[in-house]
């Protein structure tokens, strides 16, 4: 039997209910603060045994969330809790020495109790705005297994650091096809393999987009779908491989619902950390490299760094289909060799890695198919593309780049293969990752669509795409894709045509 790691029991506890973003001590400590308020105002004879069973709820589940951390957004509940304990409990003990009990006449408690509620009501609130992610089941035939590996390309020098003998490393998180595991192994932990990690993540991309870190402190907490080292599946033949590379200051882990979901439906998912310009990389050896990548304000010279990214990250792709056809022929021992079907695969991205994917598949004819998550292209538009390609946009208003829809059309009508472009309604940029899962549901940032909404549609609007493209699956992928939105084709059926 599968021994439960050391962290498996904090994990369940703080597991988030559906639907209220807290867990069951977060909904206890908030239903003993609002009893504690209520009881003010109840009959004296009901007012004792309601405190006291108050009480016996609200400070034991304090108690355990002192243990497994709380999150700030419970600390008004419990300054309304301690505000609401100090006027119920002082009549029980004057009561208790046969002094007369005070008590404040309504017109006093009124705002004392109103403002107790305000504090208690925040806390809800704000979970809701910050809350726990919780990832949505995938829906494919297979459960899913995750690991991370770390691998160094020796013919690359690391172009971000002066030394010579330093060599261009990337770490890599596969999700997989796997073997169902029992209900009690734990999940995997989002944006990191430690706690340690997964915070160091999550501050550094909270710092990245101008956040305090204490904002998304939930982050950390969230377990993914996918179980660590699960078996790998026993039926379902050679999986097709996806490489993804993440936006800007992006991690590996950013689209985690997404690659949870391919990798259901039979997919090898392999997703890259880019030293330097990922937020931040957690080396094997403890190593933490941050981000050094930045925009220079200029637009010239921020089109001309941005086209130097995407090149390291395009070779970092096309590394890593090679270390995965390696592992695929056995030159070293793992679960998945003779299980890869890398003579199908696809490059995709989301924003920035979107870009590197399309210039991956340019350089790199290995790659089969290219899926951009409203990625802008940079960097050279030669050699044409010869993949089939996907491109997910938001609805182009007056606030796009207006250089964003001209540059992408060009790399989409310069293919020798069929490219589609899905504008999906009501998405923002981040409603291509995993953003809208634990973001405040503001349209602005990660659209319309909702939590679980945003990332179900874009991996099923990917694997319509990838299961004829790469699958072979009779029809025409203009026809799946425009269940998802507006589609145009373009490419190797000429100008872009419209298929609403």
């Amino acid at each position: 039997m599968r021994r439960r790691g050391p962290g498996a029991e904090h994990g369940r506890v703080t597991e988030t209910i559906p639907g209220l973003f807290l867990s069951l001590p977060e909904v206890l400590v908030l239903l003993g603060a609002v009893v504690l308020l209520v009881a003010r105002w109840l009959p004296p004879a009901a007012r004792r045994p309601v405190i006291v069973a108050a009480g016996a709820v609200l400070v034991p589940s304090a108690i355990v969330l002192g243990i497994v951390g709380i999150r700030w957004q419970m600390l008004p509940v419990l300054a309304g809790g301690a505000v609401a304990s100090a006027f119920a409990l002082p009549p029980l003990l004057r009561r208790g020495t046969g002094r007369p009990a005070w008590r404040a006449r309504w017109w006093l408690a009124l705002p004392g109790s109103l403002a107790c509620a305000g504090l208690i009501a925040t806390g809800p609130l704000a979970a809701r705005a910050f809350p726990v992610p919780v990832f949505p089941e995938p829906t494919g035939a297979f459960a899913v297994g995750t690991r991370v590996v770390q691998w160094t390309d020796p013919l690359r020098p690391e172009r971000f650091t002066a030394d010579p003998d330093d060599r261009r490393a990337v770490v890599v998180q596969l999700w997989y096809p796997a073997q169902k595991s029992p209900a009690v192994v734990p999940r995997a932990r989002y944006l990191g393999r430690t706690e340690g990690e997964a915070r160091t993540v999550s501050e550094a991309l909270a710092g990245g987009a101008g956040l305090p870190g204490f904002l998304v402190d939930g982050v950390p907490r969230a377990r993914s779908r996918a179980v660590v080292d699960a078996p790998v599946a026993v039926g379902g033949g050679r999986f097709p491989v996806v490489l993804f590379s993440p936006g800007s200051g992006g991690v590996r882990t950013q689209n985690t619902a997404w690659a949870e979901e391919l990798a259901s439906h039979g997919y090898l998912v392999a997703a890259l950390d880019h030293p330097y310009d990922s937020a931040v990389v957690v080396l094997a050896d403890g190593r933490t490299i941050r981000a050094t990548t930045a925009s220079s304000g200029d637009r010239d010279k921020d089109e001309e760094l941005a086209a130097g990214w995407t090149a390291v990250r395009a070779a970092d792709l096309g590394f890593v289909l090679t270390q995965l056809e390696r592992l695929d022929r056995g030159e070293t021992a793992d679960p998945l060799t003779g299980r890869l079907d890398t003579g199908r695969s696809a490059a995709a991205g989301h924003s920035l890695g979107g870009a590197a994917a399309l210039q991956a598949a340019r350089q790199d004819r290995r790659f089969d198919a290219v899926v951009d998550l409203d990625g802008y292209p940079h960097g050279p538009t030669a050699p044409a593309l010869e993949q089939p390609a996907l491109a997910l946009t938001q609805e182009i208003t007056a606030g796009t780049d207006p250089r964003y829809l001209p540059r992408l059309t060009e790399a989409l009508e310069h293919n020798t293969a069929t490219s589609y472009r899905l504008t999906v309604p009501g998405a923002g940029h981040l409603t291509f990752m995993d953003g809208p899962l634990y973001l405040p549901p503001v349209p602005s940032i990660v659209g319309t669509l909702g939590r679980t909404e945003s990332p179900r549609l874009v991996a099923a609007a990917t694997l319509a795409f990838l299961d004829t493209t790469l699958r072979g699956r009779p029809g025409d992928p203009a026809d799946a894709l425009r269940a998802y939105g507006t589609v145009s084709s373009s490419g190797a059926r000429g100008t872009a045509t419209p298929t609403p």
